[in-house]
């Protein structure tokens, strides 16, 4: 299920009184900053835990290219 799809939880957060306050001054809907800032926040812990996971793999990779060259090289015009 996507996210824009999934079902809505109520959930309780607990911010400065004041911030509250300036937000309601500016009209900010709290659940859709709060979704759309954690939406981020989730894409790129996701993106840094795959390079955590896979940084091996790259790293042994990147020292093949090193030492073997790229399999195209002899065709490459730049």
């Amino acid at each position: 299920m996507s996210r824009s799809t999934a079902l809505k939880k109520p959930t309780n957060v607990s911010i400065s009184s004041d911030l509250l306050a300036d937000a309601r001054e500016f009209g900010i809907n709290l659940s859709a900053e709060l979704e759309q800032r954690l939406t981020e926040v989730v894409r790129q812990r996701r993106a840094e835990q795959w390079l955590r996971d896979n940084r091996d793999a790259i790293e042994a990779y990147n020292r093949h290219i090193e030492e073997h060259g790229m399999w195209n090289e002899e065709f490459r015009t730049w």
